[in-house]
């Protein structure tokens, strides 16, 4: 009992912010979670009925929502649990769930935990648990905040004429409903752009999801974009709405679109002409309200000569083409963004009060970068790790200083040049895949394709 007063007393020293949502039928459970929390939490909203949640969401925005699994006297199954906690993250993403359960069900538990749940806590519930819980799930909507800030603030146009030319263009079109591809060689910052365009766009209040074109197989292409009901196929075991209706209201961000099967484009075409989807296995029309936003490191109008890619598809996905340079055409951007990664990477490895020598700017500016904004970003990351002093001189900085014409490797494919970058970042990261993927900005799944890709 000390044990659990002491963890209590802690919290309540620590932690007296932000707001929680409490759903549950059994008014006494309500009571005793509000009496727990009330030194926790400064402002706790209790309800019984949970068609009274959408309300609730609007008008309290909470951080945290405790959410009981079963209202129906006699239901225990868990669904009507699910079908709210995908309201709660449509109405609502930026709030963390826990789920609240009577039944030690692990796998009703892992079906929400996939479904966005942030954690869940089994009745009857042990006091500092379930402060544990809740307190580590507030803690993730201010670290998810403080992204939100940074992504919001490190899109860095730089001075050169073509990316203030396309500041102008993205400033014009962020905030009409348009879709937009954006093109650009890997490691250009397509995805940044895309997170621009959305905290521009009447929609930044709701969620922009990105989606992994080339992380996706074909066979599981229509569950993971338009959802599944139960039963649709063998693991499905519950109903489960895909990205475009979890991107509802938002933006939805097709990476990679180039990689998308000729035969699955003809079922995106029609999603989005229809503006509705259907999910596997079911036959009710599901009304979409998302802005497209796709992104591709391929010549879309060659793959449609090429038979590869559809060209009604590309007309849709393209009423807006924005075009990220690459680095080396931009060299007057390279010294500002260099800055930017060294004050992030100072701080991370305790290197304050770092700075580039005039060498080491003039080198920046005269390497090709081949690739981009990414391979900089490496550069400068192990600049950082490798100098002994604060300043970094040239020598510190990788790579090969074109001299009297181009060199060798500038004469390489993209595919060649992104195996390179590859096969070199596995080297530095010493073989592990979730600190190869993290650097190189892609999904683990993604790594793993274009290392089967490349037979690396």
């Amino acid at each position: 009992m000390f044990v659990r007063f002491a963890a209590i007393s802690y919290f309540c020293i620590v932690m007296k912010q932000g707001t929680i949502l409490v759903a549950d039928d059994n008014r006494n459970i309500l009571t005793a979670v509000k009496v727990l929390l009330e030194d926790t939490f400064e402002h706790i909203v209790a309800v019984a009925n949970p068609n009274n949640i959408p309300a609730r969401l609007r008008e309290d925005k909470p951080d945290v929502v405790l959410l009981d699994m079963n209202f129906k006297s006699g239901v225990n199954n868990g669904n009507e649990g699910l079908y709210w906690l995908r309201q709660i993250k449509k109405l609502r993403p930026q709030a963390q769930v826990v789920l609240f359960t009577a039944y030690a069900d692990i796998e009703l538990a892992v079906t929400g935990l996939k479904e966005g749940a942030a954690d869940f806590v089994v009745k009857p519930f042990d006091n500092g648990k379930l402060l544990s819980v809740l307190t580590d799930a507030y803690r993730k909507t201010q670290s998810a905040k403080g992204a939100a800030g940074r992504r919001a603030s490190r899109m860095l146009w730089g001075v050169s004429p073509r990316m203030l030319e396309l500041k102008t263009m993205v400033e014009k079109v962020a905030a009409t409903d348009a879709n937009i591809l954006i093109t650009g060689e890997n490691g250009t910052g397509k995805e940044v752009l895309a997170n621009e365009i959305h905290r521009l766009s009447k929609r930044s209040g709701a969620r922009l999801l990105p989606v992994d074109m080339g992380a996706i197989s074909d066979t599981l292409f229509e569950s993971e974009l338009f959802g599944h009901v139960k039963g649709a196929f063998t693991d499905a075991k519950a109903d489960k709405p895909g990205k475009f209706e979890l991107a509802d209201g938002g933006t939805l961000f097709l990476d990679e679109i180039g990689n998308l099967g000729y035969a699955l484009q003809a079922k995106l075409l029609t999603a989005l002409q229809r503006r509705s989807i259907v999910r596997v296995g079911g036959n009710e029309l599901i009304p979409i309200d998302v802005r497209l936003v796709c992104a591709t490191n391929r010549d879309l109008t060659q793959m449609v000569a090429r038979g590869e890619f559809r060209e009604d598809l590309l007309y849709r996905i393209n009423t807006i083409q924005l075009h990220l340079p690459p680095l080396r055409e931009r060299s007057e951007d390279i010294p500002a963004l260099a800055r930017l990664f060294l004050g992030r990477y100072a701080d991370m490895y305790n290197r304050p009060e770092m700075d580039f020598t005039p060498a080491a700017e003039r080198k920046m500016k005269a390497l090709p970068w081949r690739g981009n904004i990414r391979e900089l970003q490496h550069a400068v990351e192990k600049a950082v790790i490798l100098s002994d002093g604060p300043l970094i001189d040239e020598d510190a900085i990788s790579g090969e200083t074109p001299v009297g014409g181009k060199p060798v490797e500038e004469a390489q494919t993209i595919d060649e040049m992104e195996s390179r970058l590859i096969a070199k970042t596995i080297r530095d990261c010493g073989g592990n895949m979730s600190h190869v993927a993290a650097r190189l900005g892609v999904t683990r799944q993604t790594l793993y394709n274009k290392i089967r890709k490349y037979g690396l």
